[in-house]
């Protein structure tokens, strides 16, 4: 068996309304389902997925995830530009949502907290050509702006320049 990629994510939510509320506002998602204010099933745009992310609720008094116990780190949530990239520093800044950013070399990332704690990454990869042929200097501060001169705002790479993922 070969694991191609990951179709889908499910978390557990405090509260459903809320998260889907703050996932199709930040990420554009958009309902696919909906049971109650039980659970949600939501859809990146363009996906052929019957989701992509599912909320479970488990209620108010549900603690936050603890960093250093066991679990989920993170979800890394890729863009196809880096003015995606851009935009969403904006509204993640916006929103105290934005918690680090880091250039990996091969991504540039933005990391944040949702209203429950759970940390995501949000991506943009680097063209492959770009990509160093050693490992590079490690984990480095994002300057987006930086980036942004050296290959623009709409370049497209990764899955929506249609590569393999």
């Amino acid at each position: 068996m070969t694991v191609r990629r990951l179709n889908h994510a499910v978390l557990y939510v405090r509260d459903v309304d809320r998260s889907v509320d703050f996932y199709t506002r930040v990420f554009g998602f958009e309902v696919a389902d909906r049971m109650g204010d039980r659970a949600a099933f939501l859809r990146a745009a363009g996906t052929d997925n019957d989701h992509d992310l599912g909320l479970f609720g488990v209620g108010a008094d549900a603690p936050s995830p603890q960093p250093g116990s066991t679990g989920l780190y993170h979800l890394a949530w890729e863009v196809g530009t880096l003015g995606e990239l851009a935009s969403l520093a904006v509204e993640l800044r916006e929103r105290g949502a934005l918690v680090g950013a880091s250039d990996h070399s091969v991504s540039k990332s933005l990391y944040g907290k949702d209203p429950d704690g759970i940390e995501f990454e949000v991506m943009w990869r680097v063209p492959r050509e770009d990509w160093p042929t050693d490992h590079g200097p490690g984990i480095l501060p994002l300057d987006l702006d930086a980036a942004l001169k050296q290959w623009g705002s709409d370049l497209k790479t990764g899955a929506a320049a249609g590569s393999a993922t």
